[in-house]
């Protein structure tokens, strides 16, 4: 049986992001929480499965909307515009 709350942290290890991110989205209002107690901050499973879910959506209608193959570009370089690479002394 899976958590309804779950901590900060183990939130932001199942999205793989940082738990700054994780505190941004609650406050963006992405992801839902509830504090417990005096300062313990929970955010709730449905939200993060709404999360997950809602990505997997936009990620196929991403792939449906993309380009089958993209047309190669040809990059033409001049002798004459060559780079000159600065040196450093090393004392």
């Amino acid at each position: 049986m899976e958590p309804m709350l779950l901590r900060i942290q183990e939130t932001a290890k199942l999205l793989k992001v940082s738990k700054w991110t994780i505190y941004r989205w609650i406050e963006e209002g992405r992801l839902s929480a509830t504090k417990i107690g005096r300062g313990s901050l929970r955010v709730f499973q449905a939200s993060v499965n709404g999360l997950i879910a809602e990505a997997r959506i936009d990620h196929r209608n991403a792939q449906n909307d993309s380009p089958k193959k993209a047309a190669p570009v040809q990059v033409k370089s001049k002798k004459n515009d060559r780079v000159k690479k600065s040196r450093k002394r090393v004392r």
